[in-house]
């Protein structure tokens, strides 16, 4: 098989899961290796029934022994871990010169000292934050083609950075007004055992969780403190809703400029990506469109009561928002197409 050989370090979890399927059905990538403690020596095909049959998936899942990951060719490596373990197997990979795409928030930010303050804990390899770049593809589409480490985004950041961002780099909001509230589906909280996030706790419930700081809050902030050249701090509130996946977001800030200049912000920023759909003015997006993908939808409506702009965005939190969008970033860096593998709806 042809193409570029990629590994997959946690591939048993529900991002890990979405990242087999994408890359057993990729045209420029061939899986070499796939790792999981709890189902090492079984085959993909035996813990996730529905890709029986697929090209690759007689692969067995190995124990996480990064010399052994090497050994199977691969030149990419996708970690799917939680924070704080990613850490020291990208610096393994990296010294033995692969290129690693982290979906952990080990390498998100720019600075130690506030990764410790949202994470509470030491960041275990502060020497290559200068390096990693921050893996929005419609943002930072030319560092990533060149990146040895890449961090992709997390799935509220991304709903709430892409409308953000084009409007701030041009001063059409007010930064301090800015307040964003975002539901997702309870995949966003992984494939583990937890009581609060069984089927009986879930189904027919809303609730709010992580606040008033969501660990999410460090890396938007962040992002959206480089749009608008000064710092932004903004009032972020996530809920837990009843569905597999998805994530909708709502987010409102004053308004300083016009209608006009926000869907020009929007369409010239966005023109020439692909995943960003815009729906205009007087639009809601709805998550039942862009589940399984990796498309991200955005409309807009002006509250002149109160002059403020409300913003509307939906994602997949698995898709666009986790390992579809690390997806895009293994495109640009490897040089394919940046929709390869990806336009599936």
């Amino acid at each position: 098989m042809q193409g570029t050989k990629v590994a997959i370090i946690g591939a048993s979890g529900y991002t890990g899961m979405e990242l087999v399927r994408l890359l057993l059905t990729h045209p420029a990538a061939h899986l070499t290796a796939v790792t999981s403690r709890s189902h090492a020596g079984s085959r993909i095909a035996e813990v996730f029934p529905r890709f029986a049959g697929l090209p690759g998936a007689d692969l067995a899942f190995q124990e996480p022994d990064m010399d052994a990951v090497a050994a199977s060719g691969a030149e990419v490596a996708f970690l799917a871990l939680p924070h704080g373990t990613a850490a020291a197997y990208a610096k393994d990979l990296l010294e033995k010169g692969m290129r690693v795409i982290d979906l952990s928030a080990d390498f998100r930010l720019n600075d130690a000292a506030i990764y410790e303050e949202f994470y509470g804990e030491t960041h275990p390899a502060p020497e290559l934050l200068a390096e990693s770049v921050y893996g929005l593809p419609e943002i930072h589409r030319e560092a990533i083609r060149s990146a040895r480490l890449v961090a992709s985004p997390g799935c509220y950041p991304t709903s709430i950075l892409l409308p953000l961002i084009p409007l701030l780099s041009e001063g059409l909001i007010d930064p301090a007004t800015i307040v964003a509230n975002s539901m997702s589906g309870v995949s966003g909280a992984g494939r583990k055992a937890d009581l609060g996030l069984i089927f009986v706790e879930c189904n027919e419930s809303v609730r709010a969780y992580g606040l008033p700081k969501h660990r999410h809050l460090s890396e938007i902030e962040q992002e959206l403190s480089l749009a608008a050249g000064a710092s932004v701090a903004i009032t972020f509130v996530p809920h837990l809703v009843p569905v597999t996946s998805g994530i909708c977001t709502s987010t409102s800030a004053t308004l300083l400029g016009d209608l006009d200049g926000v869907e020009h912000a929007l369409r010239s920023t966005y023109e020439n990506s692909p995943f960003v759909r815009l729906l205009g003015k007087g639009s809601c997006p709805d998550t039942k469109n862009v589940t399984r993908t990796n498309f991200i939808d955005i409309g807009w409506h002006h509250d002149a009561r109160t002059d403020r702009l409300l913003l509307l965005s939906t994602e997949d939190n698995l898709g666009k928002g986790a390992a579809s969008q690390a997806v895009q970033s293994f495109n640009l860096l490897c040089g394919s197409d940046e929709t390869a593998g990806l336009l599936s709806v």
